[in-house]
């Protein structure tokens, strides 16, 4: 098990901040990423639809020789984990738990939660949030438009700060301690973020927290990588190759070697 991949899937290409925290965590792993960009967002996805797709991600993937799958998707995690969990006997982690975990750790009164429509409408942050503290108020808000943006690659760009502050705006003004960034495209906008709530709003990074719970995951059972060699990780994208690429390196802030279709009809083969 030790030099097998880590399987990684996103809607898109925001899932590249999981495997930019993995591989920063964990630099002798290989990871095998798949953006399904053919069919993103998930966000405004049924609930059917979502667990459909991430089925699907996760049988290509395991054509790929992972030793676990992590749903680098907040709408995915919201809907799938259980699903995949069930079908699948290797590891399956959502980012949802660690993201909530970090959250009630930082936060006496008042959590704030963004993400996509079909994250919040799940109520999933919420509901794992209120099992570790019930005491915590939480105050969710669902930001379509910022995925669109991070997809188009305006990172740093005159709209893209006006629409973040009208989203975010009222959650500062409810004097929330802690914001979760539930999507994992918003990481990327984290710079922005901050100007917008000041510093004395605490952010969770769902990609770093869902790092750590893998190399836990790893080390209790034995499955560390145990060799230093230069594996070269692997991309693959259902559509737009070169346009993930282009944003993908303004992501990484580093060259991506070669981005390649994945056919998810023929499960990887």
């Amino acid at each position: 098990m030790n030099n097998k991949s880590i399987g990684v899937f996103d809607s898109g290409i925001g899932g590249l901040t999981v495997y930019k925290a993995l591989k920063e965590k964990m630099p002798n792993e290989k990871v095998v990423y798949l953006g399904d960009t053919a069919r993103l967002p998930y966000g405004s996805k049924s609930k059917e639809t979502i667990i459909r797709y991430s089925l699907e991600n996760a049988e290509f993937l395991l054509t790929k020789d992972v030793k676990i799958i992590v749903i680098a998707c907040n709408s995915s995690s919201s809907y799938a984990v259980e699903a995949l969990q069930k079908k699948f006997n290797i590891p399956v982690l959502g980012v949802i738990e660690p993201g909530s975990e970090a959250a009630v750790k930082c936060t006496n009164k008042k959590v704030g939660v963004i993400g996509t429509s079909a994250t919040i409408a799940s109520g999933a942050y919420a509901k794992i949030i209120h099992e570790k503290s019930k005491d915590l108020e939480i105050i969710s808000k669902d930001c379509p438009l910022f995925v669109p943006l991070v997809e188009e690659g305006w990172i740093d760009h005159p709209a893209t700060r006006m629409i973040i502050k009208e989203y975010l705006e009222p959650l500062k003004k409810e004097n929330i301690e802690t914001l979760v960034l539930g999507c994992t495209h918003y990481p990327v906008l984290k710079d922005v973020i901050k100007e917008v709530l000041g510093d004395d709003i605490t952010l969770v990074d769902s990609a770093q927290t869902t790092a750590e719970r893998v190399y836990h995951i790893f080390k209790s059972l034995g499955w560390l990588a145990n060799t230093d060699k230069n594996r070269n990780d692997e991309f693959f994208v259902t559509d737009f190759p070169e346009r993930f690429k282009r944003v993908g390196e303004i992501f990484l802030k580093k060259k991506i070697d070669r981005v390649l279709i994945a056919d998810l009809s023929l499960k990887g083969e």
